[in-house]
């Protein structure tokens, strides 16, 4: 269950009181399960899935993974972090969704009919749940179209500056911190991690960017 303090970060249960939230996890039969790193938190492609996931705590990671069995990140997952068949956007018939821990993972699990099934008592903290969820699935849709954004260009270079430019607009100043790894962004561009530490260093060398650990700076 989370905290008071976790819970003012879930995106799910914005708005939601404290008091209130015990009582939507008894109402919505929710279930809490604890997970160790790389463990496999949710197959897409069980027909048994059918529940939206919330990261109470840990991190996670939404992987899409190809026919030829290639690996690419879709999303990062933190404390917050919703996942479930009904915020995921479908590839192509030979491509699978998975999320797995990154780290040790407590994770909640609300059947997704619970969510949508009118309550008998049409409480206000239900309507504000279901509206979460919309927001929730429209905050993905625009996600994506970003993260298409970025696949769309040709080299690895305009990959980059696309993505930091999305970025800085995000942070609204021309220095931001990556939100995972060098590794991690290299499967986020879909590019060889290699090929892309000699991008890095050329944009630095140009003056393109300052870069010190994960935080990064337009110039």
């Amino acid at each position: 269950m989370l905290s008071q303090q976790e819970l003012a970060k879930s995106p799910l249960f914005q708005d939601i009181s404290y008091e209130d939230y015990r009582s939507l996890l008894t109402c919505f039969q929710a279930v809490q399960k604890s997970f160790r790193s790389d463990d496999l938190i949710y197959d897409f492609s069980s027909p048994k899935n059918d529940a939206v996931g919330v990261v109470e705590r840990g991190c996670a990671a939404l992987i899409r993974i190809d026919e030829e069995g290639v690996s690419t990140v879709m999303e990062e997952l933190g404390p917050g972090g919703v996942f479930g068949k009904t915020l995921a956007f479908a590839g192509s018939s030979g491509d699978s969704l998975e999320v797995v821990c990154r780290t040790p993972c407590d994770v909640l699990f609300i059947d997704y009919p619970h969510i949508l099934k009118r309550c008998e008592s049409a409480c206000t903290r239900h309507s504000i749940l279901v509206q979460n969820m919309l927001r929730l699935m429209s905050g993905k849709a625009q996600a994506l179209s970003e993260r298409v954004d970025v696949l769309s260009r040709r080299s690895i270079r305009e990959k980059l500056l696309c993505y930091f430019r999305q970025l800085s607009e995000q942070a609204g100043s021309s220095t931001f911190t990556l939100p995972f790894s060098l590794s991690t962004l290299a499967d986020y561009i879909a590019t060889d991690r290699s090929a892309m530490m000699r991008e890095l260093k050329r944009l630095r060398e140009e003056g393109v960017i300052r870069t010190e650990g994960r935080q990064i700076t337009l110039l």
